[in-house]
């Protein structure tokens, strides 16, 4: 079972590339940010909360994010692999899901850190907004966003760097030129 880790900062293109990865090598994607919006339109409990944490642009905790991201692997138990989007976004995170794998006698396999510039992402978010209305795209939201991602979340790479599983690849250009550099990476892995 192939575990895959796309990582990068909001507007990186982790959703366009995980559509097109998804497709080519048959992986469940789970992606926290749609199982968070998912709860909050379907207004369950679980989106009540969560709804009202990422309303303040702040991360959700942890223990709610990992009992979500558990529940979604065990749904899945015949999937030839998992491609992991947004997640995880802290040590602590990345750790339990190690933790977790393990229990299922499963591992992490490939981190792919899609490495965009802030001018890029701020274009592509802008543009997103227009198409999408996605709430958490209004400017305010997105700039604790991003300040989370390069004050925190950028600090999970150097654990997943210690296990040499990080492939970093140029998110700048066609999306299909930046698919073909992720199916380098991937392919010796399937």
């Amino acid at each position: 079972m192939l575990n895959l880790i796309i990582f990068g900062p909001p507007g990186a293109g982790k959703g366009t590339q995980s559509a097109k990865l998804i497709e080519r090598y048959h992986l469940v994607h789970i992606s926290t940010g749609d199982i968070f919006r998912e709860h909050i339109q379907n207004d369950t409990e679980l989106g009540k909360k969560v709804k009202n944490i990422m309303a303040s642009g702040q991360l959700v905790p942890d223990s709610i994010t990992i009992e979500m991201l558990e529940h979604e692997v065990k749904k899945n138990p015949n999937a030839k692999g998992v491609i992991f989007d947004g997640f995880p976004r802290t040590v602590p995170q990345a750790e339990a899901l190690d933790n977790f794998l393990q229990s299922m006698n499963q591992k992490v396999n490939i981190v792919v850190q899609l490495d965009v510039n802030e001018e890029e992402l701020r274009t592509r978010i802008a543009e997103r907004r227009k198409v999408s209305g996605r709430a958490d795209d209004a400017e305010e939201k997105l700039m604790k966003r991003m300040d989370e991602y390069f004050n925190k979340t950028i600090h999970v790479l150097p654990y997943y760097e210690q296990q040499n599983i990080v492939t970093k690849v140029n998110g700048i250009g066609l999306i299909d030129d930046i698919f073909d550099q992720l199916c380098e990476a991937i392919d010796p892995l399937v």
